[in-house]
């Protein structure tokens, strides 16, 4: 048994090597890749906290814990196997060992929970202009002034779909359905946005200017969702008769997407998220163009996707 253990921790190495070209470390903005490992490109400063928060603290904590285990397993395996110890000890108890494993794991608890915390309170505060964001939390990643909403959006999740209500542009609403592969009429993915990922795509974006904060209010209609964007640290449950609140402020035009991350029915991995934001000169014109007439015609406003990211 011990020479089948180190004959497969021989072979890790190798096996690394194997995997690697087939690893993505760092995503594009906005959407997953294949094989990635590690978060979304960050465009917030509420996901620039949580990648600092998981980079220089959490990670460094979980090797720790790692490292210790495997070096306890492999002294158990070399020293106290039958052969090098045939004779084993009769205890049953360590009173030292035993306070050490329970006070150690609260500790470390206490450690990771205090910035936790601090992260927590800035994704559910909406920002008021006075308030600094990344520093509330024990490590100091660089306080920002973050300004008061400038948008209001209300997110109200469907069986399977999702519907963008505007308050401040007469209430005007809109459905955001998944683009099929396929369709008799022509109005799929591989027509009206080829260059948009596959079961990801939508027919109506989400629309919001860039170097804004918008206040998102999120409901359900049905079942409990849950509106999730990774590249914007996003992620808050769609409750029925609920009306849960969170922002973002995205310092970078383009489109993001995000999913349902609650499950909510036979359709729960086709009713995507798509966020498209845009320049602020751009939304003025596509934001006059809704409130004026359908979604449509404002979609119609703004340019390729394309010239739209930067």
């Amino acid at each position: 048994m011990t020479g089948q253990f180190f004959r497969f921790w021989k072979a890790l190495p190798a096996l690394g090597l194997a995997l690697l070209p087939r690893v993505a470390f760092a995503a594009e903005a906005g959407q997953p890749e294949p094989g990635q490992i590690g978060f979304q490109t960050s465009v917030t400063p509420i996901m620039d906290e949580i990648e600092s928060f998981h980079n220089n603290l959490l990670i460094w904590v979980i090797t720790a814990i790692v490292v210790l285990v495997l070096a306890l397993l492999i002294t158990v395996i070399v020293r106290f196997n039958a052969k090098a110890n045939p004779v084993p000890s009769k205890f049953t108890h360590n009173t030292l060992i035993e306070i050490i494993w329970t006070v150690a794991p609260v500790l470390i608890l206490v450690v990771i929970a205090i910035p936790s915390f601090g992260i927590l309170t800035d994704q559910e505060t909406v920002p008021d202009g006075v308030r600094k964001y990344l520093g509330a939390s024990i490590y100091n990643f660089g306080a920002v002034d973050v300004p008061a909403p400038a948008l209001t959006v209300k997110a109200t999740g469907n069986q399977w779909f999702w519907t963008y209500e505007y308050p401040d542009l007469n209430k005007k609403h809109f459905d955001s359905n998944i683009l099929q592969e396929t369709s008799a009429d022509g109005k799929d993915r591989p027509h009206l946005k080829p260059n948009e990922p596959r079961l990801l795509a939508v027919d109506n974006d989400l629309v919001v200017p860039v170097d804004t904060t918008v206040r998102v209010q999120v409901t359900g209609a049905d079942v409990i969702h849950s509106f999730a964007v990774p590249s914007f640290g996003v992620k808050i449950d769609a409750v029925p008769g609920r009306l849960n609140e969170t922002w973002f402020n995205v310092r970078k035009t383009g489109i993001y997407y995000g999913q349902c991350s609650q499950l909510c029915g036979k359709d729960h991995a086709f009713m995507p998220i798509a966020v498209r934001v845009v320049t602020k000169e751009q939304y003025d014109t596509w934001s006059k163009a809704l409130a004026a007439g359908s979604v449509s015609a404002a979609n119609a406003t703004l340019p390729p996707l394309e010239a739209a990211s930067s």
